[in-house]
């Protein structure tokens, strides 16, 4: 069965204080091998974007058995299980030097880059298309819903600026991890390491919008969200280990 593997050295611009990969550094990774395999497949940007047709991440959920540091040579093997209506899924698995270092799952959903509403599996592809997609996945993970946070503590703003733009003129899905990080202190993270990290996008951010980042520990993991005017935008549930 069909799976994209590409090999990502980690650069010292991937990395964060502790020379761990940044997990904004890994989306970048998975999305552009995710993109690379839509191009092989049929259905990448050149292929869609004449028909004003675009994907988007609507859901991350990754987990790592071990930090992936500088120098590291990381291999990233993905694929896509079939779509079902309006979702549809991509598996991911990652390894250093033969070694599995962790897992991942995303889900996608199809738009017109016109009025940005969401299209069925039929504006595109046709009923065969799916007949030799891989059926095996990384992980059987099903708790897409992240809870909302009851209260919480605000811990910064942010005005969302063109940097943080991409081709479909909202704020890139990557650079949220970013904003996820920042909830964290330098010096909390000198002792943690990620174990799992789970995002959530609820809603577009838009240049000029002022996103608020609101965190609320739970015992075994914290919770995060970014929020314009009191509304919900994007949500983060991550899980650390001691390090």
């Amino acid at each position: 069965m069909y799976i994209h593997k590409k090999i990502y050295e980690i650069r010292y611009t991937d990395i964060d204080a502790y020379d761990n990969l940044k997990p904004s550094a890994l989306l970048s990774f998975l999305e552009e091998s995710a993109c690379l395999s839509a191009d092989e497949l049929g259905f990448g940007y050149e292929d869609i974007a004449p028909k004003n047709i675009g994907f988007i991440v609507v859901n991350w959920y990754i987990e790592l058995n071990r930090p992936i540091k500088i120098g590291d040579k990381l291999e990233i093997h993905t694929w896509p299980l079939k779509p079902k209506y309006l979702i549809f899924f991509r598996d991911f698995e990652l390894f250093v030097n033969g070694e599995k270092v962790g897992v991942g799952t995303a889900r996608w959903c199809m738009i017109d880059t016109v009025n940005y509403t969401m299209l069925p599996v039929s504006a595109y592809f046709r009923e065969g298309d799916f007949d030799n997609y891989n059926t095996e996945r990384s992980i059987d993970f099903k708790a897409w819903k992240i809870p909302a946070i009851e209260g919480g503590k605000s811990t910064y703003k942010k005005l969302i600026t063109y940097s943080d733009y991409d081709h479909y003129f909202h704020v890139n899905n990557t650079k949220y991890a970013d904003y996820l990080m920042d909830v964290f202190s330098v010096e909390e993270m000198k002792s943690k390491r990620i174990k799992s990290l789970q995002v959530t996008y609820v809603k577009q951010c838009k240049i000029g919008e002022v996103i608020e980042m609101v965190r609320f520990n739970a015992e075994n993991y914290c919770l995060a969200e970014g929020r314009v005017d009191g509304e919900t935008r994007v949500q983060f549930k991550v899980e650390f280990d001691e390090v």
